[in-house]
């Protein structure tokens, strides 16, 4: 039994060597190579460039009160469609206190003073109508009633505006009422009923109220590489697609380069801005679908060539400032024969490459890269 074992052993030992042995010396044996060979054709090639930004509106206004208080009442949500003019919020005015003790001591001073000029004018009147009062002092006695009026009416207005926000002369014009200044969409409302609000002076900004915006005019902002910035000029045409809308795709225009860079992950960055037109058959709902901030992505064409003869980059062997190809002369047996020529390339839109001089349509040429049987057969 133990004699058996150990042939058995001793067989497994000489067929794993074998084995090895066939292997290595499959391994060892030179492979037949295959070149991939290419035809000339004739197309357009375009060089282009892809960047990253967003859309955003032209014009995006922040509406801020006129006066400090308290949010009263929110007429208007984010979304909403406004005109100018239109009321977003009304804010209740909280009064200052010292504003407020002077105003009401306004009104009680015009109103001893109105007693007063009445007083006087009704003892003119009755002088006058005696003719012991001339024409002129009368009519200065009635000036002088309509000014104490006025100005009885002026400190009572000033009372109403300090302790209300609004007077009863000039409600329509009220200051408590929040109106939208351009027409548009109300992109955010960052304030709820309750909240404090301040005015715009000298020492802040102020509140803002809401955020509107015009999404019938829209422009897409990005930053541009500084080795490509060059080959742009204003008004070259892009494509912008966004990244939330794949099915939409927009024409735009450039309209502005950043005279000055920035820098970007160690790389400087150009800004640049372009005016992102929408159908105008179908504006209205363009504009409802398109979002401030979507990402988007603008194809810029920077240069192109059309009908050109071409052959994928990877038939072009490039040695310093020459570039050779591979041109098939026929055949020895089974296989190819190649002569390596010079040509004269053009542009490349990094998959194929403008032939300007040194191939003709009717030559064929063969990548400089050695496919291998195995490699033949995997692909």
């Amino acid at each position: 039994m133990k004699r058996y074992s150990k042939l058995i052993i001793a067989a497994i030992i000489a067929l794993i060597f074998i084995g090895t042995f066939v292997f290595l010396w499959q391994k060892s044996q030179p492979k037949e190579v295959v070149y991939q060979e290419f035809t000339p054709e004739k197309k357009d090639i375009r060089k282009t460039t892809i960047i990253t930004g967003k859309i955003e509106p032209r014009n995006e206004v922040n509406i801020k009160p006129q006066i400090s208080g308290i949010i009263a009442e929110l007429l208007k949500e984010p979304g909403d469609y406004v005109n100018q003019g239109d009321v977003i919020a009304k804010v209740k005015v909280i009064p200052d206190m010292s504003q407020l003790s002077s105003a009401e001591s306004r009104v009680r001073l015009a109103d001893i003073n109105l007693k007063q000029v009445e007083t006087d004018y009704a003892r003119t009147e009755s002088l006058h109508n005696q003719k012991l009062v001339s024409d002129e002092d009368f009519e200065k006695s009635r000036q002088q009633l309509q000014q104490a009026r006025e100005e009885k009416a002026a400190a009572v207005d000033a009372l109403q505006v300090v302790r209300d926000g609004v007077s009863k002369s000039n409600a329509s014009a009220s200051s408590t009422l929040i109106r939208s200044t351009i027409s548009g969409i109300i992109l955010d409302i960052p304030v709820k009923v309750g909240n404090s609000v301040i005015n715009s002076n000298t020492f802040n900004d102020g509140t803002t109220i809401a955020t509107v915006a015009n999404m019938k005019d829209l422009i897409f902002r990005g930053n541009i590489d500084e080795t490509e910035v060059g080959q742009l000029d204003l008004g070259i045409p892009m494509k912008i697609t966004i990244g939330a809308l794949q099915d939409l795709q927009f024409d735009a225009s450039l309209e502005y380069i950043s005279p000055k860079a920035t820098e970007s992950n160690g790389a400087n960055q150009f800004e640049i801005k372009a005016a992102v037109v929408l159908p105008s058959e179908s504006r209205e709902s363009r504009s409802n679908t398109l979002r401030s901030g979507y990402s988007a992505n603008a194809e810029i064409v920077l240069d192109e060539v059309q009908q050109v003869l071409t052959v994928p980059e990877s038939a072009i062997e490039f040695s310093g400032d020459s570039t050779f190809v591979y041109v098939v002369k026929g055949k020895d047996g089974d296989k190819s024969t190649y002569e390596r020529t010079a040509v004269d390339t053009g542009l490349s839109d990094g998959v194929n490459i403008e032939i300007k001089k040194g191939l003709t349509a009717d030559q064929k040429v063969r990548s400089p890269q050695i496919i291998t049987d195995d490699e033949t057969q995997n692909n």
